[in-house]
């Protein structure tokens, strides 16, 4: 679902790290922000504003103040109200600059708070972005268990009863960490990164059949828990299925979309006897070997293929 944060809900989570000051306290801070991107006015003080995004904060840097004090007063007030006609959530002021009585009496009209930072320019957007990325991220709820196995995030998904909070604690014994069981929230992150975490209230519970609740920190130690950790592969388990035919060589790889990022997905049948936590670990290091460029299957299949080639060329050429 996409996310949106009020402006008073983000003067209170960022106010006092941004070093914000509320310029405009008689207004209410309801307007929804609903894009995580933050920009400066640019050629919108010009006059062009054809292409100013609808819904995004503005900042004003020195440049930009600069330049509204160079011109008129007349025209800078029509510049800013053509800006501020494209429903801004908010404007922030950086360097603690003065801020003329005409800019809040028109932001005032437009309804949009003003904000000043003594930070500089630069400072106030790296403080600015990374929150709002997250804050506003695509989010989604999976049912699963996320593990980081050898800094792979490996997302186990399957029936319910399947075995998935086994596997992981089994994981979790031999120095593995959980970050999240039966409830995992994925925060898409720019284009192709995926984010997984636990719900606040989860706090690193498992539950285990026959077993009950059990507090994995508590058990095992901080060094058995991530707070979130990027998803990499996803790990379907399955009651082994005389019918189905599984993948044997590695060569035709399954792919999997969550939140429109491709991810690769394996299915490990279970049967008794299989040693599901040593597979786990081996996908896991597949995986970072892949991430290196070595493709174990490919390369088997490249030094078959040419060990067979002289006795296909003898056959090609036997006319008897």
């Amino acid at each position: 679902m996409d996310a949106s944060i009020s402006v008073e809900e983000f003067f209170a989570a960022k106010g006092e790290s941004l070093a914000l000051e509320l310029l405009t306290p008689d207004l209410p801070l309801t307007r929804r922000i609903v894009d995580p991107d933050v920009s400066s006015p640019g050629l919108a003080l010009a006059g062009f504003t054809d292409r100013v995004p609808a819904g995004r904060m503005q900042v004003f840097g020195e440049t930009e103040m600069s330049y509204l004090s160079s011109i008129p007063g007349e025209a800078a007030a029509d510049r800013l109200r053509g800006l501020f006609c494209h429903h801004i959530p908010a404007v922030f002021v950086s360097k603690g600059q003065d801020v003329p009585v005409p800019f809040l009496e028109i932001a005032r009209e437009c309804g949009i708070p003003v904000f000043r930072s003594r930070l500089s320019t630069k400072l106030l957007y790296r403080g600015l972005k990374p929150y709002l990325e997250g804050a506003l991220a695509t989010t989604s709820t999976l049912h699963g268990t996320l593990a980081d196995v050898y800094g792979v995030g490996l997302l186990f998904v399957g029936e319910s009863g399947v075995g998935k909070s086994e596997c992981v604690l089994d994981l979790i014994e031999r120095g593995h960490r959980l970050v999240a069981d039966d409830l995992v929230i994925a925060t898409r992150r720019g284009n192709d990164v995926l984010m997984g975490r636990g719900h606040e209230l989860q706090r690193h519970h498992m539950e285990i059949r026959g077993l009950g609740i059990v507090d994995i920190r508590t058990l095992f130690g901080i060094r058995a828990i991530r707070q979130q950790k990027r998803i990499e592969v996803v790990v379907q388990l399955e009651r082994w299925d005389d019918s189905r035919a599984y993948d044997r060589t590695g060569l035709d790889r399954e792919r999997t979309e969550i939140l429109g990022v491709t991810l690769p997905k394996l299915t490990i049948p279970l049967n008794p006897g299989k040693n599901i936590t040593v597979i786990s670990e081996v996908v896991a290091m597949n995986h970072l070997l892949l991430y290196a460029g070595i493709d174990s299957a490919a390369e088997f299949d490249r030094s078959l293929r040419g060990a067979m080639r002289p006795v296909l060329e003898y056959l090609e050429e036997d006319y008897e």
